[in-house]
C-alpha cells in the first residue's frame, strides 16, 4: 500500500469564530497550530491543554527501558492494527536501536477496574512509561497519579485523560467530526434525513467525535439526525444496530455518518436492507475505502481520523522523547485530520482490491504529526528520538 499524500485541512474553521488561545502551553507552539487545532470554539471543552506536569522530567533508569501497554480493548480492526503496528514494527526497531527492553501487554475489555489493576501492577512491576488506548476519561485519573508518584509517565493516544499526569495525542476529533458531518450535508443537498453511528460512548475519541459530527450536520438547517446509534466502533456491532434500526424505521433516510471503524459494518446494513443507495461515510477501512474505490460516485470524500499504525507511532514517539528529557510543553499533541477524494483513493488503491480487508489505511507517520518539522515545536529540548544516547 502506497503511502497516501497528506491533504491537511486549510485553516478554515478561523472564520467560524474568534481565537482566543492564550493558555500557557499553548503560546509555545505553532500559532497557526495553535489557531487551527486548538482554537476552543472547535475543541472538546474537556481536552486537556495545559502546561504538561513532565516539562523537567527525565527517566528514572537509562536506556532500555520497559513500557506498558495497557490495551483496554481487542476486539476490532482498530486495535488489531494498532497493535500490530506496536509488534511487528515498533519493538523490533527500538529494540534494535538499543533504547528498548520489553513491551509489557494487558487487555481489560473495556472493564475500568480491569484496567485500574492492571496499570498499577505494571507500574509495581518496575515499567518505565504506560501506554493507554481510548480509555475512559475520567476513571483511569487516580491511577495515573499513583504512576506519576513512582515517576512513571501515561500516554493515552487516541483520546485523552483528564488527569493533569496524562499525557495525550490524537487528531482534533471535534474538527474531524464537524468537517465529516459538514461534507455529508453537502453530499445530500443541504436537507435530509441522516442517522448517526457513535463510535463507543462515554469515551473521549467517540464523545468529541459525536459533537462535532453533530454540528456539522446542523450547518445546513434543512438536515435532520433522526436516529443515534452506538456502533462500538466494531464492523459486526455496527451492522447490527443499524440493521435494527432501519427495519423499525422504514422511511425516507439520506445518510448515515459512522465513526470508523464500523463503516463496512454499516455498508453491509444498508445493503441488505435494499437501501444500498444511501451515502455512508467512509473513513480509514480499506474494506470500505475498496466499495468506494469501484463505486466513485457513492460519496464525495474520505476523512482519515485515527490512522492505527500511524497513531501508535506518534504516541510512542511522544512516550520516548518524554523518556529523554526533551520536556513536552502541553497536556495533549493534536493533529490534523486528512481529506481524501477519490481521485486520492486512485494513487493508493487499486481496482482489484477486496471488500473483505480488515486492514486500514495507512498515511504515513511523517504525515500523522511525526515529522520533526511538527512535533519538535511540542517539545523544549526537541531531538530526533531514534539517536538519542545516554549521557
Amino acid at each position: 500500500m502506497k503511502k497516501l499524500s497528506k491533504f491537511a485541512l486549510a485553516a478554515g474553521f478561523l472564520a467560524l469564530g474568534a481565537i482566543n488561545v492564550h493558555a500557557e502551553g499553548i503560546d509555545e507552539i505553532n500559532p497557526d497550530v495553535a489557531a487551527r487545532l486548538y482554537n476552543p470554539d472547535m475543541l472538546d471543552p474537556a481536552q486537556p491543554i495545559g502546561p504538561s506536569a513532565w516539562r523537567d522530567f527525565v527517566a528514572k533508569n537509562p536506556p532500555p527501558w520497559k513500557i506498558g501497554y495497557a490495551s483496554s480493548y481487542a476486539g476490532n480492526t482498530w486495535r488489531a492494527g494498532a497493535m500490530n503496528e506496536l509488534q511487528n514494527v515498533i519493538i523490533p526497531e527500538w529494540k534494535e536501536l538499543g533504547l528498548l527492553d520489553e513491551v509489557i501487554i494487558t487487555q481489560s475489555n473495556l472493564n475500568d477496574s480491569t484496567q485500574i489493576q492492571q496499570m498499577r501492577q505494571l507500574v509495581d512491576q518496575g515499567v518505565d512509561a504506560i501506554i493507554v488506548c481510548c480509555s475512559n476519561p475520567t476513571a483511569l485519573n487516580q491511577t495515573v497519579q499513583y504512576a506519576a508518584d513512582k515517576g512513571v509517565p501515561v500516554f493515552s493516544l487516541t483520546g485523552y485523560l483528564t488527569s493533569p499526569y496524562a499525557i495525550n495525542s490524537s487528531v482534533n476529533y471535534q474538527v474531524a467530526g464537524f468537517e465529516i458531518g459538514k461534507n455529508m450535508a453537502e453530499q445530500i443537498g443541504g436537507e435530509g434525513n441522516v442517522l448517526v453511528v457513535e463510535g463507543i460512548p462515554g469515551t473521549s475519541g467517540s464523545d468529541s467525535q459525536d459533537r462535532g459530527v453533530k454540528a456539522g450536520l446542523a450547518s445546513a438547517p434543512g438536515v435532520k439526525v433522526v436516529g443515534s446509534v452506538a456502533g462500538m466502533w466494531t464492523d459486526q456491532v455496527a451492522q447490527g444496530e443499524v440493521q435494527k434500526w432501519l427495519a423499525t424505521h422504514p422511511g425516507k433516510l439520506d445518510g448515515i455518518v459512522v465513526q470508523s471503524a464500523a463503516e463496512m459494518g454499516v455498508l453491509r446494513a444498508v445493503q441488505q436492507s435494499g437501501r444500498g443507495d444511501v451515502p455512508v461515510a467512509i473513513g480509514g477501512e480499506l474494506g470500505a475505502l475498496c466499495y468506494w474505490r469501484n463505486n466513485p460516485d457513492y460519496i464525495t470524500a474520505s476523512y482519515q481520523v485515527w490512522p492505527p499504525a500511524d497513531e501508535m507511532q506518534l504516541i510512542w514517539n511522544i512516550m520516548m522523547r518524554t523518556l529523554q528529557g526533551q520536556g513536552p510543553k502541553i497536556q495533549s499533541v493534536l493533529v490534523d485530520p486528512i481529506k481524501m477524494t477519490h481521485e486520492d483513493l486512485t494513487k493508493v488503491m487499486n481496482e482489484d482490491c477486496s471488500v473483505d480487508s480488515p486492514d486500514w489505511l495507512a498515511v504515513g507517520a511523517d504525515r500523522w504529526g511525526g515529522s520533526s518539522d511538527y512535533l519538535d515545536d511540542f517539545f523544549l529540548k526537541p531531538a530526533d528520538p531514534k539517536k538519542y544516547t545516554a549521557k
